[in-house]
């Protein structure tokens, strides 16, 4: 049985103009999503609207978790940016392939890899 700790704690690093990365830690559940999706959100409302999250600390993700990552999505779309994933654990990977959610966002071996598909996807003018 896996031990859900109800507490999330989110890092932020901004490697280039427009680009973060939030490093997740903690379990992303029914208690803690709401807290994953207001710090993106506040990430992205910032001015920085390519956003990839490493979830590399992540030991526990349930749907409502999944859904903060979807709307994640959503708000980096509108906002003219994108959401990439970077170091998914093994079970939240199954479930982002059992729900096709791993279609629609990008998924990188670490948050490196996919800082550096954000940055060649960004355009020239903003580097």
């Amino acid at each position: 049985m896996t031990d859900v700790t109800h507490t999330l704690h989110l890092t932020v690093q901004h490697p280039h103009s427009g680009i973060a990365i939030a490093t997740i830690v903690g379990d992303v559940d029914v208690r803690t999503a709401p807290t994953l999706r207001s710090g993106a959100l506040e990430i992205i409302q910032q001015g920085h609207p390519r956003l990839a999250l490493d979830l590399a600390q992540v030991g526990f993700c349930d749907s409502a978790g999944l859904s903060a990552i979807i709307g994640i999505w959503h708000a980096a779309h509108e906002a003219g940016g994108s959401l990439s994933l970077a170091a998914v654990p093994d079970r939240l990977m199954r479930m982002l392939s059992m729900t096709g959610v791993d279609s629609l966002l990008p998924v990188h071996a670490t948050s490196a890899d996919a800082v550096a598909a954000l940055t060649e996807s960004q355009p020239s003018a903003n580097r």
